[in-house]
């Protein structure tokens, strides 16, 4: 889940409301461009080691729980499309350092944010924004629910947030870098690991379960039994996982999300309902 600030853009320049004091505006703004300025000196006098950044990004990428939230894939055309999550180009941009990266709160108003995600790489001074407005609602299974609590309304922003964000550092690192992360991850997730996979296949179903997908479920997905499952379908739940989770796709993009019990249990009420209208 992204973090972010209220009423400042990168820069500082907020944006003016008649229920803001110009007066602190203009101080508050002076103040963050004086900042940058900062950061734009201290990047150019300590540049990055791009091979030590590499090795850096290698080295996290060979840590299991990154690994296993660094990938995500949502289905298109008959086909999986696969990419690097949030979780992994934020963690590339930590370890390349010089690079600031975020997203902030422009305005509020009744029903909306008006928001904007960025990456600014200090040294070279390029950056890429995205401004968007996120309405303060949420999909239900039973319709639109409308926010009215000032927390659900942060973690649905933050929430919208992170897709835009994580646009805007890939924009910004080297292709080349986040395909050697991506590699590297799915290295450490098909290579031995100090927990056994049987563990790992347990703590995969309980996740799955916390989004409502039942062990049932996955198993008619793969077409036997889950105590078969090999790494390379472990490791492609989990880039669907963390689909699922980042909102890049929906449950029923991958599932048949009723179980075969539950269709049984429907059918013998349809055959019951008959049968009592005879």
């Amino acid at each position: 889940m992204a973090e972010y600030e209220i009423m400042q853009n990168p820069f500082g320049t907020a944006k003016k409301s008649e229920n803001i004091n110009q007066g602190v505006v203009e101080i508050e703004s002076n103040k963050a461009v004086a900042e940058a300025q900062g950061k734009l000196v201290i990047a150019k006098r300590f540049p990055r080691d791009e091979f030590a950044a590499f090795e850096k990004l290698m080295k996290a990428c060979s840590r299991q729980s990154l690994a296993e939230k660094a990938i995500y894939s949502y289905p298109r055309s008959g086909n999986n499309i696969t990419g690097p999550s949030i979780r992994l180009a934020e963690e590339a941009a930590r370890c390349w350092g010089n690079v600031d990266f975020g997203v902030k709160e422009l305005s509020q108003k009744e029903g909306e944010s008006e928001m904007m995600a960025y990456c600014w790489d200090m040294e070279t001074n390029v950056m890429s924004s995205q401004q968007f407005v996120v309405h303060h609602v949420m999909d239900t299974k039973k319709g639109v629910k409308k926010l009215t609590e000032q927390r659900d309304i942060y973690e649905n922003s933050a929430n919208m947030a992170g897709r835009r964000l994580r646009a805007r550092i890939l924009a910004i690192l080297p292709p080349d870098l986040i395909e050697a992360a991506l590699a590297k991850c799915r290295e450490t997730l098909a290579g031995s690991s100090d927990i056994p996979l049987e563990d790992r296949i347990r703590k995969m179903i309980a996740a799955f379960e916390k989004i409502s997908v039942r062990r049932e479920t996955l198993e008619k997905r793969m077409g036997h039994d889950i105590s078969k499952m090999t790494i390379e379908e472990l490791v492609e739940h989990l880039t669907i996982y963390n689909s699922i989770k980042d909102g890049s796709s929906k449950i029923s993009d991958w599932f048949d999300h009723m179980s075969d019990d539950k269709k049984t249990r429907s059918i013998n009420d349809k055959l019951e309902d008959d049968k009592n209208a005879n």
